[in-house]
């Protein structure tokens, strides 16, 4: 991989060639001056990483350098709208280049493991929204041409829908936010909000919601994540960086419908934790516990690889906090095995490994996650990577964004591979799209709006954004209009991978 991690400077910034980082962005869309003038270099940080830089003109390597004052930073935001009008942001137009989308799935297959391709294709027909699932690195190609403010915070790089959800806190509190990072990259604010409100028209239309109430989810998925930045841009550092979310305030101000979904959810959250997994994914053959195999979605490695990927989970202690290292360095490897999970990640490697402590039932379970690089990192830097190891950047980056995180996250390589490891049975769960009625999508999307917000202010360039923003509605409308018309795009490209499908240009194995 070529180079270390590049700064969080605002698209297009001079980034002086740093191991041999092209200096500018590759169709990243419209960069302002204003944007340019508040970019710095950085330091670089721990383990051979660079950190972001902030859109306030300093970077995080020094406490001795005063920042711009925030007044300033607000006042910058605001005349971006002479440059880059707030409508503009709505606007969406099918480039006359734009490459077959059947192409760019494919190509996505690349490096894959083949005989999985047929599921992840298979699950991305099943519906519009499923297609949207798999197909951030579209949406990326897409809106790296589409005007932007030159901001950059770090960014989900998937921030749809489904991508929101809840986890365990270290406390052991079930807590609600942003739970999928492995797209996460500095980058524009505006294309996690474009995918965002996309992804709320796409499921409403799926679920019979009417134009017109999709547009309200819309409406308010978007004030809510005006009003939670420009909040907490008022907000201390350190009080922005404690904010979060638990069951009780997800359901706060809320329709009795999401109310009843969110009562759902965390109930059958609080069950996902590994020593109830343990009877659902094990079993004792000849003595031993054993992961219970379910081709092709649960399948063993060889014993070779077995090997590897055991000398890769001792080189992640290396990555944790000492007292967690201690902790999990008190567990035993017992199996592991290949098991297939989402959409967009089918077909990378995935391993769930099961791990006994002093007693039977006494285990964990980890999952290894293949990372590459993420899909916005051509359009914000050009072809060569920032990133040394992309279990890092998804790692740091998922730490940057949440509030809290699963104090296991760590990272390791095996082989010519990289991952981010992660505990699998945590407490995960999320709101059920699939179904979702009017009123609870409505106030559901609202949510997810503040939540993207917050995790935008917890990292650079909140007091810029919330300038440009301001407190009126016109980014509500502009963001209403694109929502519309890329649903409809979404739609298309759909009904262009089914065609391929039946023709048997890509094989889909709908089973699984």
């Amino acid at each position: 991989m070529g180079g270390h991690e590049g700064g969080g400077a605002p698209d297009g910034a001079p980034r002086g060639g740093h191991h041999g980082d092209p200096g500018g962005p590759r169709g990243g869309g419209r960069v302002t001056a204003a944007a340019r003038a508040l970019s710095t270099r950085v330091g670089l940080g721990r383990a051979g990483h660079q950190v972001t830089a902030g859109a306030d003109g300093r970077g995080h390597a020094s406490l001795r350098e005063p920042g711009t004052p925030r007044e300033e930073r607000y006042e910058l935001g605001r005349r971006l709208r002479h440059q880059v009008p707030r409508s503009s942001l709505g606007d969406w137009a099918v480039p006359a280049d734009r490459p077959d989308p059947v192409d760019r799935i494919t190509a996505a297959h690349v490096g894959r493991v083949p005989w999985l391709v047929p599921v992840r294709v298979g699950r991305m027909v099943a519906s519009p929204y499923a297609f949207l699932r798999g197909t951030a690195g579209i949406m990326a190609a897409d809106f790296a041409g589409l005007p932007s403010t030159g901001i950059v915070p770090v960014v989900c790089g998937d921030a749809h829908l489904g991508n929101f959800g809840f986890y365990a806190s270290p406390e052991r509190e079930l807590v609600f936010d942003l739970n999928d990072f492995d797209e996460a990259h500095p980058g524009a604010w505006e294309w996690d909000l474009r995918r965002l409100v996309t992804s709320v028209w796409v499921a409403g239309r799926q679920n019979g919601t009417s134009e017109d109430d999709c547009a309200d989810a819309v409406t308010g998925c978007v004030a809510a994540y005006r009003q939670q930045l420009r909040r907490l841009a008022d907000e201390p550092l350190l009080a922005r960086s404690f904010e979060r979310i638990g069951v009780d305030q997800l359901g706060e101000g809320a329709g009795d419908a999401l109310k009843r979904e969110v009562k759902r959810a965390a109930k059958r959250a609080r069950k996902r934790t590994s020593d109830r997994a343990l009877p659902r994914f094990t079993e004792q053959r000849d003595g031993a516990r054993r992961i219970v195999e379910e081709p092709p979605l649960i399948t063993r490695p060889s014993d070779q690889h077995a090997d590897l990927l055991a000398a890769g989970l001792d080189d992640y202690l290396g990555t944790l906090p000492p007292h967690w290292a201690r902790i999990v360095g008190g567990y035993t490897l017992v199996d592991i095995a290949h098991k297939v999970v989402g959409v967009g990640s089918v077909g990378l490697r995935a391993y769930v490994a099961l791990l006994e402590g002093s007693s039977p039932d006494d285990v964990l379970f980890l999952q290894l996650k293949q990372a590459r690089r993420s899909v916005l990192g051509p359009y914000v830097h050009g072809e060569a990577a920032w990133h040394a190891h992309q279990g890092q950047r998804v790692v740091e980056y998922q730490q940057a964004l949440q509030t809290v995180s699963d104090p296991l996250l760590g990272w390791t390589t095996v082989g010519d591979l990289q991952y981010y490891v992660r505990q699998f049975r945590d407490m995960k769960g999320a709101i059920t799209v699939d179904g979702i009625d009017t009123d609870a999508l409505v106030d559901y999307a609202g949510s997810c709006g503040s939540l993207l917000g917050k995790g935008h202010a917890r990292t650079s360039g909140a007091s810029m954004i919330a300038g440009y923003v301001g407190h009126g509605e016109a980014l509500d409308e502009a963001l209403v209009r694109f929502a519309r018309a890329y649903a409809d795009q979404t739609e298309a490209d759909h009904a262009r991978l089914l065609d391929a499908v039946r023709h048997g240009v890509l094989p889909a194995d709908h089973d699984h």
